[in-house]
């Protein structure tokens, strides 16, 4: 195995530059090379899970609680820094620097609760998972047909979802569903977040689940979930529309609001694999020699190198940008798409040329290059494709055409 550099940490821009910023980078950078690089590249290619141990070792460090205010016990900081300490651990494993997100969904229940959840969140006791996605239903939201019933004392949830990860492990499954029948006429109406406890490691009564088996975001299991009467008490419906009179389109709105944080979070994550495909390729062609010197010495491979890095640094320039605007309170939603889109395609495309730069050795699961390009490979799809970025930047852009 090729030893990485050994600290190749890129410097934060002046503008954004601070002694705070600089040390929680440091202390991701050494957290992610020191304990997580090493497991990863042993459980990884056997599909092993992330162990309890490491994350207990995340939240001991703040790492769940970033952006979580301090008197929950939270770090109490910004976008800015969130995405300083998710590339720094995607750099190692994609499905580390994932797993942090899984806290911030305390923080859209009751007041009531999240007095008690919010702290075990910003410790990592407390984890959820997300079901949106359906067999029909991804990118068009509006399209969700899993039911939520209004019974006596609470609901009944009846449906199928795709795609959701970590929820055999979570503490609580959010599912979004309807609480009216679906109407082609108001697609958006009655769509709601309710909140399924459970306890880690089961599925609650009315919840079965098959995992789905993926080519990369190992470290993790992700499901496919059926819901059959799954009966959930009526303070588990979430957000200020709890209480039904308001806005018939606030689920809706929240979910789709939701996801200008997560694609920032995904450029980070892109832009970290990136990086690991960069600096494990600077190392290696140092080392691996052809005819008679290292293939480093070759203007072909230097200017690769080259390319490399500077779609990586043109991208991270981008995300540091969009996150500073958003913790300036800015609407970032097109910048967040844009990033998005950038750092997930160029990911792609960088940790692609780093296989081939390693030649037949990357194609092993000896050398961790072929782990960043399958995870950089879903950076393309999840949280948003990259078809659906360039429609939400084309129509900040474009008059709506009459045929829609």
């Amino acid at each position: 195995m090729v030893r990485a550099l050994e600290d190749p940490r890129p410097p934060i821009p002046l503008a954004y530059r601070t002694e705070d910023r600089i040390g929680i980078q440091q202390l991701a950078r050494d957290f992610a090379m020191r304990r997580v690089l090493p497991i990863a590249n042993e459980l990884d290619p056997e599909h092993g899970l992330i162990p309890e141990a490491l994350r207990k070792e995340m939240g001991d460090l703040g790492f769940f609680g970033i952006m979580i205010p301090e008197k929950y016990g939270g770090l109490g900081l910004g976008v800015f820094e969130y995405a300083l300490v998710t590339e720094e651990l995607a750099r190692a494993w994609m499905s580390v620097a994932s797993i942090i997100a899984r806290s911030g969904l305390a923080a859209t229940f009751p007041a009531t609760q999240r007095a008690e959840l919010v702290p075990r969140a910003a410790r990592g006791d407390w984890l959820a998972a997300f079901a949106m996605s359906e067999p029909d239903a991804g990118s068009d939201v509006a399209s969700v047909r899993t039911r939520a019933t209004k019974v006596d004392g609470g609901y009944l949830i009846n449906g199928q979802k795709m795609w959701c990860t970590f929820a055999d492990q979570a503490n609580c499954i959010v599912v979004v569903a309807r609480t009216q029948p679906y109407d082609p006429e108001r697609r958006h109406a009655g769509i709601r977040q309710l909140a399924v406890h459970k306890d880690p490691g089961t599925f609650p009564a009315g919840v079965t689940g098959n995992p789905i088996r993926k080519i990369g975001y190992h470290g993790w299991h992700t499901w496919e979930l059926s819901f059959d009467d799954c009966f959930v008490p009526d303070d588990a419906l979430l957000g200020s529309d709890r209480t039904e009179p308001g806005d018939p389109d606030g689920g809706f709105k929240r979910t789709a609001s939701g996801m200008t944080v997560p694609r920032i979070h995904t450029a980070a994550r892109a832009i970290g694999l990136a990086r690991g495909a960069l600096e494990d390729s600077v190392a290696y062609v140092q080392q691996r020699r052809q005819f008679e010197r290292p293939i480093g010495d070759f203007q072909s491979i230097r200017f690769k190198i080259a390319n490399m890095a500077a779609k990586v640094e043109a991208c991270r320039a981008l995300m540091y940008q969009v996150a500073h605007d958003a913790d300036q309170g800015e609407s970032v939603d097109v910048k967040a798409a844009m990033v998005k889109y950038l750092a997930s395609e160029m990911s792609e495309r960088v940790t692609s040329e780093a296989i081939q730069i390693h030649g037949g050795a990357g194609y092993t699961t000896d050398f961790p290059v072929e782990r960043y390009w399958r995870d950089a490979r879903l950076t393309k799809i999840f949280e948003g494709t990259s078809e659906i970025m360039q429609r939400i930047i084309s129509d900040s852009l474009l008059p709506a055409s009459a045929l829609r």
